[in-house]
């Protein structure tokens, strides 16, 4: 494959406090079709340093102050190769009279209008350095529009193929990110701190002409909402006797006590999987609410300490593994709380596993009926690494320096999430959530981060 690229910049400094970069460039790939090669991309850059006009002489707490804006546009080809191609598959056989012959079918559309990705962004940041730079914050601010989505669009069956390459819709991103760097102490004890927190968010504005939702194993991507949500019934636990069936909505043919309890989305008195009386719904959001970090690095002569952590707020995760480890319909090994099941009605459990009879196809934990009792709040806070060292200035006959340390990654995690050992975790593709990007938070049983522990020495010759 191969990228051509013609680009352009002009930068503008007045007095080391008014800046400004303008740039175009124009890009040619060959994956696109024949008719859309080529896409034209500007982007515009400005700022102005604060701190150096003659009136913020009055401020003298502050040390620097920079407003920054820019507005700019980026394509993106990464969709791989030949797509916009028909391509032929010479697998297919062909039989005439009693012989099987080689042959070649067309296995993909083409098309030659295939073309760049484009997203529009807008940041506005500023830059606040006060006492002395003993605390230095940044604010920054984007608004962010992809068009023109490389996606695989579903298509009539009818037409010999499944899906189709293609430019559809708009995604639109937002967020507000803040950081501060502070000197908290500069006398013998040196310690200083690096905290940082992102508040971003989605929403999908538009798909393919006259389609307002796509559909992926256990999400769902639909316009007006959030890409990539959890798709799927609300449980209410398990119907503790009959008079709680016949007094509830059912699953026609297989509901009675000790089976799951779903929610009635549509209250039309029956549970439908699917069709014009669907009662699924979006059941939970992969996406946190906001994401946070936090660094601390202290020294006392010779000696260094270091801890970083970061964590998540407000994401969930799909629990997929308690298919298997939640499945009533054999021997296999099973969580613990599945002990406290529905035995009877003296004896209903907890609400959250239903009777042994009819294993998982009655009970909820099954791959049709994915429901809300797979949700999970993954949200955590993980201390990812303790360093503490000691330096050895004084030269040897050996070494000039050496300095020696220990330190534990993956300390320790602070979370409530039942799922697993590890709430970071986001399977995808490979029939553990389909969709890709569209189809993040699953949790397939993945393998736990491990705890580290480490010492070493750094000599200098």
């Amino acid at each position: 494959w191969r990228l051509t690229s013609l680009l352009s910049r002009l930068s503008y400094n007045y007095k080391g406090k008014y800046l400004l970069t303008a740039s175009i460039r124009r890009d040619g790939s060959s994956r696109f079709g024949s008719n859309n090669r080529w896409g034209t991309f500007p982007s515009l850059s400005a700022g102005w340093v604060v701190s150096d006009e003659d009136f913020m002489k009055n401020f003298s707490k502050v040390s620097f102050a920079k407003l920054r804006a820019s507005l700019g546009v980026t394509g993106n080809n990464n969709i791989g190769n030949y797509t916009q191609y028909a391509l032929i598959n010479n697998t297919v056989n062909g039989v005439f009279g009693n012989t099987v012959a080689p042959g070649a079918a067309v296995s993909t559309l083409a098309n030659p209008n295939l073309g760049w990705e484009k997203t529009r962004q807008l940041d506005l940041g500023l830059d606040l350095n006060l006492w002395n730079d003993r605390v230095n914050f940044t604010y920054d601010y984007y608004l962010k529009n992809t068009t023109n989505l490389l996606y695989s669009v579903q298509i009539a069956q009818e037409s010999g193929f499944g899906n189709f390459n293609d430019n559809i819709g708009e995604i639109k991103f937002w967020g507000h990110e803040f950081s501060v760097n502070t000197k908290n102490t500069v006398g013998a004890v040196k310690w200083s701190t690096n905290a940082n927190i992102s508040f971003n968010r989605n929403v999908v504005v538009a798909l393919a002409p006259g389609i307002d939702r796509v559909y992926g194993t256990w999400h769902i991507t639909k316009v007006g909402q959030p890409f990539g949500q959890f798709y799927g019934f609300i449980s209410q636990g398990m119907y503790k006797n009959q008079a709680d069936v016949d007094a509830s909505p059912k699953v026609p043919g297989r509901s009675f006590p000790g089976t799951i309890k779903l929610w009635d989305a549509n209250g039309d008195g029956v549970i439908t999987n699917g069709g014009n009386f669907d009662d699924r719904v979006i059941m939970g959001n992969p996406f946190p609410d906001f994401i946070y970090g936090i660094t601390n690095n202290v020294t006392y002569k010779n000696w260094d300490f270091n801890i970083i952590g970061s964590g998540s707020y407000g994401n969930q995760l799909l629990v997929r593994h308690i298919y298997s480890t939640a499945n009533l319909d054999g021997p296999f090994n099973l969580l613990k709380e599945v002990a406290n099941r529905w035995r009877s009605v003296a004896q209903p459990g907890d609400g959250k596993y239903g009777t042994t009879v009819g294993g998982g196809n009655v009970t909820g934990i099954e791959r049709d009926w994915i429901n809300s009792r797979f949700i999970a709040d993954a949200s955590y806070f993980t201390i990812k690494n303790i360093t503490l060292g000691y330096t050895f200035t004084k030269p040897s006959k050996v070494y000039k320096s050496l300095r020696v340390y220990a330190s534990c990654q993956q300390a320790y995690i602070f979370t409530n999430y039942w799922g697993g050992p590890n709430p970071e975790v986001s399977s995808q593709g490979n029939g553990q959530g389909d969709g890709g990007n569209l189809s993040q938070g699953v949790d397939f049983s993945s393998y736990p981060v491990p705890r580290t522990f480490t010492v070493g020495a750094n000599f200098n010759f």
